[in-house]
């Protein structure tokens, strides 16, 4: 890994939790291969772009990092239904990452919509550059319907794991459940490559936009001591 710039932030507001402050340990990479980031994935990283981050509050740990173990996922009644739903007409185009005009659009459309119902901040994501300028192969997962451009999704595919790291969708598709389908599709990618692990990023018990993670079970989190136990099973 070759490394440009490791710091600690200073605490700030949390984005997650807002009666909190938290605090980031970043390291800018220029290069990083898959193997490596495997290996901080299962330290607890994550990442944007040649950002790589994880938390380092001093009085709070409910961030945890959660995984979903592949060959022993059920998908629930609810899961089952989104995958129906969406199997019908839906097709999924993998190919690298590019900030086109339809991208953009999308991309914009959806944290526009955040902003209004969630009250997310308007630079919540800042721009495409943070998922398609990245230190090593990075795979774009672009919805559609009909020819039409519903949702993207941006995936790591690692030596052991598949790691999802940001999906946007059209809100007026939101009927559809693309979030719950776009970790499916992940999930059963994973299990047509042989790797063990999908990997979610941070769940974040109170945070509504980071609590659906443990619904894919069973799952794992790693715990304060650095170990990965088992989390949600049934």
């Amino acid at each position: 890994m070759e490394s440009r710039l490791a710091f600690l932030a200073p605490p700030s507001p949390c984005e997650y939790l807002p009666d909190r402050d938290w605090q980031l340990h970043y390291d800018v990479v220029r290069r990083v291969t898959p193997a490596e980031y495997v290996d901080l994935l299962e330290q607890g990283w994550r990442r944007f772009g040649h950002v790589i981050f994880r938390p380092q509050c001093p009085s709070c740990q409910m961030c945890w990092s959660l995984r979903v173990a592949v060959g022993e996922f059920r998908p629930s009644r609810s899961q089952r239904r989104a995958w129906k739903v969406n199997q019908r007409d839906v097709t999924i185009c993998i190919g690298s990452p590019a900030a086109d005009i339809a991208n953009i659009e999308l991309f914009e459309r959806y944290h526009e919509h955040q902003h209004l119902v969630r009250h997310w901040s308007r630079t919540a994501a800042h721009d495409l550059d943070r998922f398609t300028d990245n230190p090593f192969p990075t795979e774009e997962w672009r919805y559609y319907a009909a020819d039409r451009l519903i949702a993207v999704g941006y995936v790591d595919a690692l030596p052991r794991a598949l790691s999802a790291i940001y999906f946007y969708y059209d809100p007026q598709e939101r009927h559809r459940s693309l979030g719950t389908y776009n970790v499916l599709a992940v999930i059963d990618a994973a299990r047509r490559r042989h790797v063990p692990h999908v990997y979610l990023g941070y769940y974040v018990e109170g945070c509504r936009s980071l609590e659906y993670k443990a619904r894919f079970r069973p799952n794992e989190v790693l715990d304060a001591g650095g170990r990965w136990r088992r989390f949600r099973v049934d």
